[in-house]
């Protein structure tokens, strides 16, 4: 954990930003994998580790703007735990590390939260269910505070140095997992086996993943998490894989490799036209640009790239207006990235990413964009473009006549085993320009 002014100050700037009242913070509880004592790797509450620091389960938090009062409610481990668990530091000691100094049996807090405290968001099923019984309503009533919500989001996008420091960290030890399977990666080597070079080093390292592994020569399905495909000579292998360190912080890294160590014609020409696009996105990030425009950008070079392959023809101005960016890239550009590897969303996707005026586009691809508002000095975004050949999708796109203007479909089809190539890494936004996180990840 940081230093205990580092969460007292949080808890001050929150309560400068939101003002009267009592809000309730919610730590996670251990999750059963199957049963109740067979768990899966327990992981904080994100907003609580932020606030409060503590990364075990069974807790909770409020604060008391008006009194500036901070309780944190929980239960020492029993001599029952202890046998299992060894010995564990008292809560009192845990609560004075973070700068608190109330601490109450976690059933009080039923005596302590009234009608009028704020919450935040909950996205897991157990803690809904404890906000209706705290609150007395069912859970199709629970109404989050649209205010400390939005303080939250404030505080949380702007990153500190020892923020960066701890992000910068993991996104060396995910270049390593990288570079780990590609030192590995030949023909008829197995997917899970390239997952398995991945948790050696990740494990190595005593970091914990920050999301499932995207390890796939199926690369055109973008989250294709079945690891069970042998690598053959001439296809491509998208890994798209990070780590998370104790503190939380994660890092989130795609990388595209020739199984064979060779790119053919082809895939080295798609290769390059993501490469461009990534580089040129990066070489324009600094504060007051708009990452909506970014994507936009992303999309117009990605389209004229293809018309000069031929895979395009026709006015690649009028092809974007109308939507056919989509068919290659189907998501969006990047998202935050802090805490969480798609940070804050648990909070409310839109709040995170989109100013208060931004309506959010139906098109497909661009509707996919978690981040579209102007950047600010501190915080940690992803640029990941990709081009994808998914034949459902590109059958999609045929059926619809005006498709055929922009599009030569005879040359598209020798694509249609191609799959994926996607390139990604996380930049910071410093107070003129940016900063790519991390030593340099080869491509």
């Amino acid at each position: 954990m940081f230093s205990a002014e580092t969460y007292i100050n949080r808890r001050k700037e929150l309560i400068k930003n939101v003002g009267s009242g009592i809000y309730l913070f919610l730590g996670n509880q251990e999750a059963p994998m199957n049963y109740t004592d067979n768990t899966y790797r327990y992981r904080q509450d994100s907003t609580f580790l932020y606030f409060f620091g503590l990364n075990i389960p069974g807790l909770a938090a409020l604060i008391d703007a008006d009194k500036n009062e901070v309780t944190l409610f929980g239960n020492d481990y029993t001599l029952n735990d202890v046998v299992w668990m060894g010995p564990q530091e008292s809560l009192r000691n845990l609560a004075s590390l973070v700068g608190i100094q109330s601490i109450l049996p976690f059933n009080d807090l039923f005596k302590k939260v009234k009608s009028e405290t704020q919450f935040l968001p909950a996205y897991r099923g157990d803690n809904k269910i404890l906000l209706s019984e705290l609150l007395g309503l069912k859970v199709s009533e629970l109404k989050p505070s649209e205010k400390l919500t939005k303080a939250v989001i404030k505080l949380r996008s702007i990153k500190e140095p020892q923020e960066l420091e701890a992000m910068t960290k993991a996104v060396n030890i995910s270049g390593e997992m990288h570079m780990a399977v590609k030192g590995a990666l030949k023909a008829g080597v197995y997917e899970y086996e390239m997952v398995a070079k991945i948790m050696e080093k990740l494990h190595s390292k005593h970091a914990e993943l920050s999301y499932p592994v995207i390890c796939s020569t199926n690369g055109q399905y973008l989250h294709n998490h079945n690891h069970s495909q042998k690598c053959e000579a001439g296809k491509i292998l998208l890994l798209d894989t990070g780590a998370e360190m104790e503190l939380g912080y994660a890092g989130d890294i795609t990388r595209s490799f020739a199984v064979s160590g060779s790119f053919s014609t082809k895939q080295q020409e798609i290769y390059d036209t993501v490469l461009n696009i990534e580089n040129s996105v990066i070489e324009l990030l600094k504060p007051g640009v708009s990452y909506l425009e970014m994507h936009k950008y992303a999309n117009k070079l990605m389209l004229n790239n293809l018309k000069e392959i031929g895979l395009l023809k026709g006015d690649m101005s009028e092809a974007q207006e109308l939507g056919l960016g989509g068919m290659f890239m189907p998501h969006g550009l990047g998202h935050m990235i802090g805490l969480d590897v798609h940070d804050m969303e648990d909070l409310n996707e839109n709040w995170v990413g989109y100013a208060d005026d931004q309506v959010r586009s139906t098109q497909l691809g661009l509707r996919s964009l978690r981040l579209a508002k102007n950047l600010e000095a501190g915080m940690v975004l992803t640029v990941e473009p990709g081009i994808y050949f998914v034949p459902g999708l590109i059958a999609d796109f045929k059926s619809q006549d005006w498709t055929h203007a922009f599009v030569n479909y005879s040359k598209l089809e020798s694509y249609a085993d191609f799959g994926g190539i996607r390139l990604e890494d996380n930049v910071a936004i410093t107070e003129s320009s940016f900063t790519v996180l991390g030593d340099a990840i080869e491509k």
